[in-house]
């Protein structure tokens, strides 16, 4: 260099060819005077853009790091089934049902019930799946409930709890309408723990005897949702819970009629007598016991011709003035009960001989008449056939027989049940009162899913008779918001999407119901008509759990990435009217 020079800096030069590929210089310039002179330093045409681009960035001061050294996931948590689960809860306004202001106690009961949906655990499982640092999903960030403590979550169970009148009326009045059906029935379930009051040993559903237990009553409108929920001590009769619901229906839902539907153990004649007959507004609808179906028979009120050309017909009998009784025969059903009445007579038979057999052994024979009673009511008790057999018991023998005209008494029942109503004519028909009767295996459905895995209403620790009652209104929501949940993923499950064209396939309503051809065919094809696998409600919440939200570092700044959707997430995103 000669005279007044300057050094520029080295530099990436393309020099373009005529018929080649441009030339990639690595160059020097400086200034000489008012001239620019460079010289090249070495040809890079040989490199890859990206190596090229890396010595550009080199030359212009940058620091380069590696790809994993910027760009840095540093957590991900199942995302997709906490955004369906609030997203639903949301949506069809739960949050606002129960409580219409925003606080720290609503968000926490609303994580509760999104928790019992997704993974149902106890209060403490629960509060520790929602600490920032262990937590399994998106839950306790979307709702800002990081890190709170089993005993937060008990108090917001406690303020919960205060509130089930208010909740139950808002829910009444959003879902019953005036002359409308409400299902109801009962159930029972067993808790651990001595300190309650509601805890007592009564008739056990779920074959645990030895533990106490408590009845929950449900109440539901006509299409199986959840309204209202009551615990009783757990040694009260099913008929003794009718007047709680009664008196939720006439005083707090807002309505002037309604009619009942439960069952023919709850309805009874005691209870309808004392409960509903007379009562301005309420009707019902339930089924005879078999006895009351026998003195029908003789007194020749019902008789079997009846039943040669139609499976459903009305009659009238004395005994049930201003009523109406639909008899219905089921050919199924009454296969179906004459196939049980045999095997449970069978068994009982083999239970029976045992006793004799020990009664006449050389060694150790079973002497006693109150030992021999003993070993019998066992067996009667455990297999409920003792109106069937005849038997004689001494201190040293025991003998026994069948009853058959006892059995061909039960056996000409088969089949046949009887509808027993207080609405008229005018108001439904006797295929409607069948329907609405029917109608009770929603509550049923309800139970199965409150006792199942998929909420786990048992086994209950609580200690406190108000929280026992709050857990179970808990449930009752989580329900509530999975109910809705299915209806509206009813393309994505096994569900029939169309019940009432399945209902339309059978030759009468009293025959069993019978889905869909759409369902048949996503049943056999295990695929949904747009060629998307088809799921239980549980297996697709697994798979909604692996959109995850990801935490991630670029560089110094941090932001959030949810990972990209699947067709069937984004659909069921879609059916739900939800977002992630």
């Amino acid at each position: 260099m000669s005279g007044m020079a300057y050094y520029v800096a080295m530099f990436i030069d393309v020099v373009p060819n005529r018929s080649s590929p441009p030339s990639v210089l690595l160059r020097e310039g400086w200034r000489e005077g008012k001239r620019i002179r460079k010289r090249t330093l070495a040809n890079l045409s040989s490199l890859s853009p990206q190596q090229v681009e890396a010595m550009r960035r080199i030359l212009r001061g940058e620091a380069l790091v590696s790809a994993n050294e910027m760009l840095e996931i540093e957590r991900s948590l199942p995302h997709g089934h906490v955004a369906a689960v609030l997203g639903t809860l949301r949506h069809i306004g739960l949050d606002n049902i129960i409580a219409s202001r925003p606080s720290p106690e609503r968000d926490r009961v609303i994580g509760m019930i999104a928790a019992r949906v997704l993974d149902p655990a106890s209060k403490l499982a629960t509060a520790r799946g929602l600490d920032s640092a262990t937590s399994s999903s998106t839950l306790a960030d979307e709702l800002s409930i990081a890190d709170v403590s089993s005993d937060e979550l008990y108090a917001a169970l406690d303020w919960l709890g205060e509130r089930q009148l208010r909740i139950e009326e808002k829910l009444g009045r959003k879902h019953i309408e005036d002359g409308a059906l409400l299902l109801y029935d009962v159930t029972s379930s067993y808790f651990e723990g001595r300190t309650s009051s509601l805890g007592a040993l009564g008739h056990n559903r779920d074959q645990t005897g030895w533990q106490p237990q408590i009845v929950i009553g449900l109440l539901c409108a006509k299409d199986g949702c959840p309204v209202a929920v009551e615990v009783f001590p757990g040694n009260t009769s099913d008929p003794k819970t009718l007047s709680s619901a009664v008196s939720k229906a006439r005083d707090r839902f807002g309505v002037s009629s309604v009619v009942f539907v439960g069952d023919r153990g709850l309805l009874t004649e005691a209870r309808i007598d004392g409960e509903l007959r007379g009562v301005e507004g309420i009707g019902w609808i339930t089924a005879l016991r078999a006895p009351a179906i026998q003195k029908l028979v003789e007194s020749g009120d019902l008789q079997f011709s009846l039943f040669d050309e139609r499976d459903l017909c009305e009659i009238k009998s004395d005994e049930y003035p201003g009523e109406r009784l639909i008899a219905c025969r089921n050919p199924l059903l009454a296969e179906e009960r004459s196939r049980k009445r045999s095997e449970l007579l069978a068994a009982t038979e083999r239970e029976l001989e045992k006793i004799r057999a020990a009664t006449v052994r050389k060694q150790r024979p079973l002497i006693g008449s109150d030992k021999i009673g003993v070993r019998l009511g066992r067996v009667v008790g455990r297999f409920k056939m003792g109106k069937h057999f005849h038997w004689t018991i001494t201190d040293t023998t025991f003998s026994y027989t069948r009853n058959e005209e006892s059995i061909r008494n039960e056996a000409a029942l088969d089949g046949i049940y009887i509808i027993r109503t207080s609405v008229t004519l005018a108001d439904m028909s006797e295929t409607e009162v069948v329907s609405s009767y029917k109608s009770l295996s929603q509550v049923e459905r309800a139970f199965r899913t409150l006792k199942s895995p998929d909420l786990e209403v048992r086994p209950i620790y609580h200690r406190k008779d108000e929280r026992i009652r709050a857990h179970v209104l808990l449930c009752m929501l989580a329900y509530y918001v999975v109910w809705h949940m299915q209806r509206a993923l009813a393309p994505l499950l096994f569900a029939d999407e169309d019940p009432k064209a399945g209902s339309d396939r059978r030759a009468s309503i009293v025959a069993p119901a019978k889905r869909s051809e759409s369902a048949e065919k996503k049943v056999r094809r295990k695929k949904n008509q747009d060629g998307l696998p088809v799921h239980s409600f549980r297996t697709l919440l697994r798979d909604l759990a692996t959109l995850t939200k990801n935490r991630v570092r670029f560089g110094d700044s941090h932001f959030d990435q949810l990972a990209t959707a699947t067709p069937i997430q984004q659909r069921a995103f879609d059916l739900l009217g939800v977002s992630t």
